[in-house]
């Protein structure tokens, strides 16, 4: 069995050289991080990452509690989040929200702090959610993305707000008078913000219409029973607040026997990446430079964690303005 001595060897480092790779490789220069890496793996070295934990305090694992994963926007931020988390030796411990079990998200929440892990990063929280201050008692590094707290210091999300306002002002150029919403629960702040900003632009153009306006818990039944009731109010668009509802709206308008955008024009926002398939074209709001945002977040918590304890300590509030992707759902009337 390969030691410590011998990884230094092969790479031409010193042993406290390795041992700084292992446990702080943002000290260490990008071309001895490679040749270290590179000995590691044709040595197959497998350091013990307990002894590690217990002398640098530090375990290299990080929390992440996501959305639920019927939602594509959920799926492609955890791949980005693993797959960065990989590449910059972080292991991740992953929970799902579940929007039919609330105490069954509260307890992941509890597992996530009682363990020992470097840091959390989430996008499962609602703006008043009283976990929020188990977090910050925690005294663990934590950014969230996506989602938010009404009193959260670490946060990356888009505009949601202007993003709501984009996807009124689009229908209604597009000539639709009779616009409907279809949404999550306000106490989370994606849908509180989208809301916001599309009932504000529908009222300002004299256009809103409350029975128009759906609340759902974002599962598939939810929304397919809020589209039957919608459709009898004859609408010519939908903003769906999210990409993931903008899919079951469409399957249910079609099950109903309605063509999109031909009958009903759908906008949706996060612009994942199922958006842009051709059998699709869902035209959609998202960030205006097409990041991902739970790539953004972990990247900016790696960042808090590895810093020294003499520079000042990171505060991450950061809202990323959104764009128009004009796609094949929406039609002029």
């Amino acid at each position: 069995m390969h030691s410590s001595i011998d990884v230094a060897r092969k790479a031409g480092v010193s042993q406290s050289t390795v041992s700084r790779v292992l446990n702080a490789p943002h000290t260490v220069s990008d071309q001895k991080v490679k040749k270290v890496q590179q000995a590691i793996k044709e040595l197959r070295y497998n350091p013990n990452s307990i002894a590690r934990s217990l002398v640098s305090k530090k375990t290299k694992t990080i929390a992440l509690i996501s959305g639920p994963l019927h939602n594509p926007y959920f799926v492609e931020t955890t791949t980005s989040i693993v797959n960065y988390n990989k590449m910059k030796g972080y292991n991740t411990i992953v929970f799902f929200e579940d929007y039919e079990d609330k105490e069954g998200n509260l307890e992941a929440y509890q597992t996530a702090l009682s363990m020992q892990v470097d840091g959390i990063i989430l996008s499962s929280i609602y703006k008043e959610d009283i976990i929020y201050k188990d977090l910050i008692n925690s005294k663990t590094p934590f950014i969230m993305f996506n989602r938010k707290h009404n009193k959260s210091i670490n946060y990356v999300e888009i505009d949601n707000i202007k993003a709501g306002e984009i996807a009124a002002k689009h229908l209604i150029d597009y000539n639709h008078k009779k616009i409907g919403y279809i949404g999550g629960s306000l106490e989370v702040s994606t849908f509180n913000g989208r809301h916001h900003g599309f009932t504000q632009v529908l009222k300002n153009y004299q256009l809103y219409d409350k029975s128009l306006i759906f609340e759902t818990n974002t599962s598939k039944e939810s929304i397919k029973n809020s589209i039957h009731k919608m459709v009898r109010l004859n609408p010519t668009a939908i903003f769906a607040a999210a990409d993931a509802i903008a899919i079951y709206v469409i399957d249910a308008l079609i099950e109903l026997g309605y063509s999109v955008p031909e009958d009903i024009s759908v906008c949706g926002v996060d612009n994942v990446e199922t958006a842009t398939h051709r059998l699709l074209g869902l035209t959609t709001i998202g960030t205006i430079n097409e990041e991902n945002l739970g790539k953004i977040g972990i990247e900016h918590l790696i960042k808090m964690i590895e810093q020294t304890t003499e520079e000042k300590k990171i505060y991450i509030r950061e809202t990323i303005s959104p764009a128009l992707y004009l796609r094949n759902t929406t039609k002029k009337i």
